[in-house]
């Protein structure tokens, strides 16, 4: 159990935090009016439907339903405990937070499995184990050898959590067995691998510097392994595999360490692979992630643009990097992005680069002066085409005054249409009449756009009356706590008809029962289940008739009896069709009657 929190201490913490702040540190935040507003964080979306009220100090979310304030907000959006978040915000206004130890880092088992609980904390073990090997054995020196010869200091390897795995075949397999860890699970997790035979299980990983993977809240969920000495029969880099908390399509190195600064900054540089985000990081280059082992997709697209509109790209010089770069920055600039590339010379990585020339070179001159995307375009256009052969200047001119069509500057338009006259002789009167005619062709195209069915704004589901009613239920509830102890002295059933605002209800009959006035900021934050939350932040934010409460309050009342005569209509009915069939005739008769009653309650009503 965790040790409970002083009233006192959460609401001096409440009142103290900003959730603007708090809120802008994972997501853009735009001031329209008095409120800010985003790309939501808990499901895809194209327009910012995301609400912060400065005032009332909570979010809202149009789109989805999710909503709440702060505390919740960090409770959603890192999967954390009510006592980890109010801790965290503690921590940030000064407030010391005393909560046990072991609370620290669990999840909400609403959100996690119990089967991915155990991966997680196996990945934890993991790590302090390759650590250990790395730093304190002798087993541990080749590694160690490997990474101070690369320029990892002791104090970077502490820092980022790498360690090293043993040669043996089985010597993972062996500890995690002896720790209890259920070897199928391990399986799934990608620590360890099946043998062919079926007679048990041997390690992923051997012989490998390990670097461990994070996803966005700062939780290991898979590594990757660098050998030392490549014999040519291994893959130089091994990633874990897919599994129930590792998805590489979603997941972006370094990004739960690059956030804050990305916020800063205002912008990302996207590289091709974790071991260039290390290496940037010795340039003093802290707001960089990456894709792992995977093509940059709409998932990684969707978390930096919440983050931030500009992104520079950083891939490898050589051909596969230049083709990898050039789909990043499609795929980027049809998300409405504003993308720049910096471009490595003579086919080097970041960490080539950055031994040849240095570290302020590389900050200064690559992501200090990045291309432009059409700039970028251009020169990806050139690349193998030779100029004394028409067909390549004529397909050269075709694809650049493509990407220069696509800019919104004139002035850049006027720079690109220079450029090209310079490298191709075709007069910049021709050439102004070719891209006139492609920007009319661009006008009658349909918008350039990459969308995913994931991606799409989810439909709002239209309100029918007894939804209205149920909403307004509830936020009379929370509203006033006098209501709730009528209900309860009368007798009288839960007014409600769904599930879930019947399970909100026993919630906040406990919740009153604790607290003698209401607060529903504070009754949201006692909700683990965030569906539920969402219902109470709907309802909490709906308008209400102040000058007719109570005839508003009966009207609910009433409509909510209704809907339930009606379903009660609806199941005899079919109750009925079904003892006509079987020829009970005495029980249709008596289920007759009872339609018949219940109708004539309906009308009187």
């Amino acid at each position: 159990m965790a040790q409970r929190i002083p009233e006192e201490t959460i609401e001096q913490i409440r009142s103290q935090t900003d959730i603007v702040d708090v809120i802008g540190e994972y997501m853009q935040l735009t001031k329209r009016g008095r409120n800010y507003f985003g790309l939501c964080p808990f499901h895809g979306e194209q327009t910012p439907s995301f609400s912060v009220s400065i005032d009332k100090q909570i979010f809202h979310c149009f789109g989805c339903g999710a909503g709440g304030n702060a505390i919740t907000f960090l409770m959603d959006i890192d999967n954390i405990s009510f006592q980890d978040a109010v801790a965290r915000l503690g921590e940030r206004v000064g407030i010391e937070v005393d909560i046990a130890e072991h609370e620290h880092q669990h999840v909400h088992k609403t959100e996690v499995s119990p089967e991915q609980q155990r991966m997680i904390e196996a990945h934890q073990f993991c790590l302090r184990y390759f650590q250990h090997l790395l730093l304190n054995t002798e087993d541990g020196e080749e590694g160690l050898q490997y990474l101070e010869n690369r320029g990892f200091t002791r104090e970077m390897i502490e820092a980022y959590g790498i360690g090293f795995a043993l040669p043996s075949w089985d010597a993972l397999t062996t500890l995690l067995t002896r720790k209890g860890y259920d070897l199928v699970e391990m399986s799934q997790a990608g620590l360890v691998i099946p043998k062919e035979d079926g007679s048990g299980y041997f390690d992923r990983f051997r012989r490998r510097v390990m670097f461990p993977i994070r996803n966005e809240t700062g939780t290991v969920i898979g590594f990757s392994g660098r050998v030392i000495e490549s014999d040519g029969d291994q893959a130089k880099y091994m990633n874990s595999p897919e599994s129930p908390i590792f998805h590489k399509g979603r997941v972006l190195y370094n990004l739960d360490q690059a956030r804050p600064i990305i916020r800063k900054e205002r912008k990302v540089v996207l590289f091709e692979g974790f071991m260039d985000v290390l290496s940037a990081k010795t340039a003093n280059v802290h707001n960089g992630v990456a894709s792992m082992g995977t093509a940059l997709t709409l998932d990684h697209v969707q978390k930096l643009k919440r983050l931030s509109n500009d992104i520079i790209v950083c891939y490898d010089g050589d051909n596969a990097g230049w083709e990898a770069a050039k789909r990043a920055a499609d795929l980027l600039y049809a998300e409405k992005l504003s993308v720049e590339i910096a471009v490595l010379p003579n086919g080097l990585d970041p960490d080539d680069y950055i031994k040849q020339y240095g570290t302020e070179t590389f900050r200064e001159k690559i992501i200090g002066e990045p291309l432009d995307f059409t700039s970028f375009m251009m020169s990806y256009s050139k690349r193998g085409k030779n100029f004394q052969y028409a067909t390549d200047v004529e397909q050269y001119v075709e694809e650049a005054l493509h990407y220069v069509a696509l800019d919104s500057s004139a002035v850049k338009r006027e720079l690109h249409l220079k450029q090209l006259q310079q490298e191709t002789g075709i007069t910049q009167e021709t050439l102004t009449t070719q891209l006139r005619h492609k920007e009319a062709q661009r006008r009658t195209e349909p918008e350039r756009r990459t969308v995913h069915v994931e991606q799409k704004a989810m439909p709002m589901r239209k309100l029918m009356a007894i939804d209205r009613a149920e909403r307004l239920i509830l936020a009379r509830m929370l509203n006033d706590i006098d209501i709730v102890d009528r209900l309860q002295l009368d007798g009288v059933e839960p007014p409600f008809v769904r599930d879930e605002y019947v399970a909100i209800y026993i919630h906040l009959l406990s919740f009153y029962a604790h607290h003698d006035k209401a607060d529903f900021q504070r009754f949201a934050e006692m909700l683990t289940d965030s569906e539920l939350r969402k219902l109470v932040m709907e309802a909490a934010l709906v308008e209400r008739d102040l000058d007719h409460l109570e005839e508003e309050w009966d009207d609910c009342l009433r409509q909510v009896e209704k809907y339930k005569i009606q379903q009660q209509v609806a199941q005899k009915k079919q109750q009925l069709k079904e003892a006509e069939k079987m020829h009970d005739f005495n029980r249709a008769l008596s289920l007759s009657k009872e339609v018949i009653e219940l109708t004539k309650s309906l009308a009187s009503m």
